[in-house]
């Protein structure tokens, strides 16, 4: 198809509008090519305006009317003004029902919504360009046609509507140049026409409210949108205020109608004044008249607009007492308020708010006033029941969600975050309701448990949840003092909680809240050990460890070990009674079998081995019972790993099975946590029998290494292990280091050389200098393998370079320097001088030097600076000798102390105003300090003769610079010479 005539216009619209994919991409490229085209034209408005008077298509008018408003937003300024008097007569016409050229009315407004709201988008365009200052009657010009009847009134509501959205609401942000604009357009308004308006929309809600109540319904919403900026007399008044309440009691009327006088009441009421003023206009609305009304329908749209109306009151109220200064205006706003909160308290729970209305912040207001009424007079203590009601309507879960919940699908792990998010700012709520009247909360608290049990099993479930929500959040706000001493109410509540079986037990959030309470509590128990059996009951039985669902039984063993280590001696009675209820659970980590078809379970079963290491570690323990637990735990465990080891011996490293792996891991990690109960005095010194134990299974799980010597999960539990070996067997794990540590060097990765280095790391910082010999055995293999693979100046950058291998050799070359930092700072630094580890001495201190001047990370280059400082102090010490390490002070002086502590300083990235670049500073100035104790004239006359010149410095800086220097030493060094150095 071509287009080359007027005609084909619209033919190019219907196709560049086909949504139902009938025309080719190629068409309606053509058809758009056209129809810009046509827009390019002078004549283009006139033809629009042509166009909207002879098209009934929809896509026509629409394109003719986001046409013209382009235009005008573009190209208004440069038109004429006949252009402009043309374009403005011809939309006012439209929007009125007036013809165009005294003889053709276009007949927008009998077009769909999405139209008229474009032509009303277009006259409100024309008002921001040319009112009040050229088109100063337009709103009075367009009054008089509302007698024209609905379609007229509808399409001005529009236009009031736009002109608030595109202009003067402040829910959108605006630019400076909007602000101002919309500033004049509401002033010359209120001047000129508002008035007008505001009678208008009256006479015709009068007229029309039976005939036509969607018009009316229009007609208030976009009053609505005005009461917040013009003057409040002229609906705050005998004759609108009546109106309005009319509209919403008087039975018959739709709910649109009702909703839309509601919502201007509303408005009223919102609106921002002086807060005598404000409380006079509250007072004399006389609300009480609507109270009733929200105990109709609750789901109804009618419903819904009264409750918003009910709390926007309440919050106007309670803003008013809070700035309102006068004895006799707070009294007469606390009489409202007391008037007001019964039905607002009611709307909070069993109405839909707009979320725009802040229930949380509201009440948390109204609390912050109960502050200054202490002590509470009846109706506040109330009030507090009323909004601790509040609370747990607002935290009780929809039981719509109890079976999606209870498996925890997507749906229901949706719900479980939304609900983690409503509750937050209200358990802050409920604790400063604690602080204001704790009786009146922890009576209630105790009330909801007592109801929650007795009420319905079809409701059991979500309020047993929410009876126990609530006492988990008031443990925030007790003391430790009150929960030791089980002030107040506790007292009776925690036994309460810990002798109760919930029907509802086996449903997933009542069992994990009360888990999670229970333990919250657990200071009062530690006070009060009569009551430990029930709780050792509620963990160990099914409501807890063996409670059916997988991820309670898995809380319930991390809770259990948090409440093992605050009990601890307390629990040394009950141990036989603990073993023997874990029998089943340990059972399933001493007994797997890798060629069973059972599926393995993702529970690791640490927390279940931590808790009872906790218990058997104990001194008190005697040492044959101690002995006699450990045996039986480890025995099975290492028994089992024993075999894995020789089933796998006898597969290839490809055959061995995933299953044969994760077992080796679990049991690992068993150990690991079960040794974590075991203090390095008692295995060394007090019982040394318990040691061995503990050397033997390290002799066992070293020899993982040798058999997955490529596993890296593997790997990583076995060094896990040895840190914790560490701790626990102190100097007497030396005997197993160089085997172990010779098998983790062996195949590691980068990734691995970090979990490596770490390791070295936490012997050094332990044991100092009695990790010599073996620091000194294994650092040349440590050095040979890591400056092979990390690059000796900056990693590469740009597109493609943020690769996972680049960020594992980053992370291995910052682990590195804190792995020399370490060796330097703990005295061995002699390490790095033995026959072996000679040859990396130069590449080390080339690596060292670069990353001191120019690493990104400030931390890292200070860490730098601090080794050469630490082996500047261990091999240059005075007095002069031979050389400790020959050309090390040639080094440091002619590469070390310019490039680092002098050029470094110069560059742009050495930021100043940065605290950590400070601290960087504060180490090179005590470097340089350190320099001149151990090298004297040497170092300074380099310094000062080859580097400031270099820098250029000028020489009475450089004088300077030697002064201060030297007269912060206890000694002072010759003179030195500079005039030859800056001749």
């Amino acid at each position: 198809m071509v287009f080359g005539r007027m005609d084909d216009l619209e033919k190019a619209i219907l196709i560049l509008f086909d949504e139902l994919g009938s025309s080719d991409e190629g068409l309606k490229k053509k058809a758009k090519d056209y129809c810009d085209e046509i827009k390019d034209k002078p004549s283009i408005c006139s033809l629009c305006v042509k166009k909207l008077c002879f098209s009934s298509i929809f896509q026509v008018q629409f394109w003719c009317l986001q046409t013209l408003h382009e235009v005008i937003r573009i190209r208004y300024a440069s038109m004429s003004v006949d252009e402009k008097f043309f374009i403005r007569k011809s939309v006012f016409s439209i929007a009125c029902l007036e013809p165009i050229d005294d003889k053709n009315v276009a007949r927008v407004l009998e077009s769909p919504a999405f139209i008229k709201n474009k032509l009303a988008q277009v006259l409100v365009t024309l008002i921001c360009l040319e009112y009040p200052l050229i088109w100063s009657s337009v709103f009075l010009d367009f009054l008089p046609h509302l007698s024209k009847g609905p379609l007229v009134i509808d399409m001005f509501c529009r236009i009031l509507n736009a002109l608030d959205g595109e202009l003067i609401s402040l829910d959108y942000n605006r630019t400076s140049d909007e602000l101002a604009v919309a500033g004049q357009v509401k002033d010359a308004m209120r001047q000129q026409c508002v008035a007008q308006i505001v009678r208008a929309c009256y006479d015709i809600v009068s007229l029309y409210r039976n005939s036509d109540q969607e018009l009316c319904s229009s007609v208030l919403e976009s009053m609505s949108r005005y009461i917040s900026w013009i003057d409040i007399g002229l609906i705050a008044n005998d004759a609108f205020i009546p109106l309005l309440f009319d509209l919403i009691l008087v039975g018959g009327l739709s709910e649109q109608l009702r909703s839309a006088a509601a919502a201007c009441l509303l408005a009223v009421v919102s609106k921002r004044m002086e807060p005598q003023s404000k409380l006079s206009l509250l007072q004399s609305l006389q609300i009480s008249r609507v109270f009733g009304l929200v105990a109709e329908d609750g789901d109804s749209e009618f419903v819904s607009s009264i409750a918003a109306l009910l709390s926007g009151y309440a919050a106007e109220v309670l803003e008013c007492f809070k700035r309102l200064n006068s004895e006799e205006a707070k009294r007469v706003a606390m009489e409202i308020l007391n008037e007001v909160l019964p039905s607002a308290f009611y709307v909070m729970q069993n109405c839909e708010v707009d979320a725009a209305f802040g229930i949380v912040q509201f009440l948390s207001a109204y609390v912050g006033t109960m502050k200054s009424l202490s002590p509470l007079r009846e109706k506040q203590l109330l009030h507090v029941g009323q909004i601790l009601e509040v609370i747990r309507t607002h935290i009780r879960y929809d039981p719509t969600y109890r079976n999606h919940l209870d498996m925890l699908d997507k749906i229901g792990k949706e719900e479980e975050d939304r609900m983690e998010e409503v509750r937050k700012d209200l358990f802050v709520l409920l604790r400063s309701v604690n602080r204001v009247a704790p009786d009146v909360t922890q009576i209630f608290i105790k009330n909801s448990l007592a109801s929650a049990v007795a009420s319905s099993s079809e409701r059991n479930v979500e309020e047993v949840e929410a009876a126990l929500s609530l006492l988990y959040a008031l443990g925030e706000a007790i003391s430790d003092e009150s929960m030791r001493t089980g002030g107040g109410l506790l007292s009776e509540l925690v036994p309460k909680l810990v002798s109760t079986r919930f029907p509802c037990h086996s449903n997933r959030l009542v069992a994990l809240v009360y888990l999670e309470t229970v333990t919250r509590y657990m200071k009062f128990i530690q006070e009060n050990t009569q009551y430990i059996p029930s709780v050792l009951a509620a963990f160990l039985d099914e409501r807890g460890i063996h409670h059916p669902n997988i991820n309670v039984s898995r809380r319930a063993s991390y809770l259990f070990m948090r409440v093992v280590k605050l009990l601890k001696v307390k629990l040394v009675p009950y141990i036989e009674t603990i073993l023997q209820s874990l029998q089943d659970t340990v059972g399933r980590f001493t007994s797997m079998d890798y060629a069973s078809k059972e599926l393995l379970g993702s529970e690791d079963g640490s927390h279940i081995f931590e808790a009872i290491g906790l218990l058997i570690g104990l001194e008190d323990v005697p040492l044959e019972k101690q002995s006699d637990y450990l045996s039986a735990l480890l025995t099975p465990l290492c028994q089992q790993v024993d075999a894995l080891l020789q089933n796998a011996k006898l597969l290839s490293l490809e055959e061995a099975p995933a299953k044969m792996i994760a077992i080796m891991q679990q049991i690992i990690m068993a150990i690991n946590a079960l040794s974590k109960g075991f203090s390095e005095r008692l295995v060394t010194a007090s019982r040394p029998a318990i040691g061995l134990m503990f050397k033997q299974t390290l002799d066992v799980l070293l020899q993982v290494l040798v058999v997955f010597p490529k596993i890296e999960p593997l790997r990583s539990k076995v060094t896990s292990f040895i840190h914790r070996m560490v701790e626990t067997l102190g100097a007497s794990v030396f005997p197993y280091l160089p085997k172990a540590l010779e098998q983790l060097l062996a195949e590691s990765e980068p990734k691995e050389l970090v979990s490596f280095l770490v390791l070295l790391n936490q012997l050094i910082c332990k044991f100092n200098t009695l990790f010599h010999d073996i620091l000194e055995e294994v650092f040349p293999a440590i050095a040979g393998r890591i400056f092979n693979i990390i690059p000796r100046d900056a990693f590469p950058s740009g597109p493609g370079t943020n690769t996972e291998e680049i960020r594992e050799l980053q992370e291995l070359q910052r682990t590195l320097y804190t792995f020399l930092h370490v060796i330097a700072t703990h005295n061995l630094s002699s390490v790095f001088l033995s026959p072996k580890s000679r040859g990396y001495l130069d590449p080390m201190m080339q690596l060292l030097l670069y990353t001191s001047c120019n690493h990104r990370d400030i931390l890292v280059r200070k860490a730098c600076v601090q080794i050469f400082i630490t082996l500047i102090k261990d091999w240059c010490a005075r007095p002069y000798g031979e050389e400790k390490v020959p050309g090390f002070q040639k080094f440091v002086i002619e590469a070390f102390a310019t490039n680092c502590c002098l050029y470094s300083l110069l560059d742009k990235s050495f930021e100043f105003r940065d605290a950590n670049t400070l601290v960087l500073f504060g180490e090179i100035v005590l470097a340089q300090k350190v320099m001149y104790e151990n090298f004297g004239d040497e170092f300074l006359i380099h310094f000062v003769s080859k580097g400031f010149p270099a820098a250029h410095c000028p020489q009475d800086l450089a004088q300077q610079y030697c002064q201060k220097l030297q007269v912060r030493l206890p000694y002072k060094i010759s003179q030195v010479k500079l005039g030859m150095s800056f001749s």
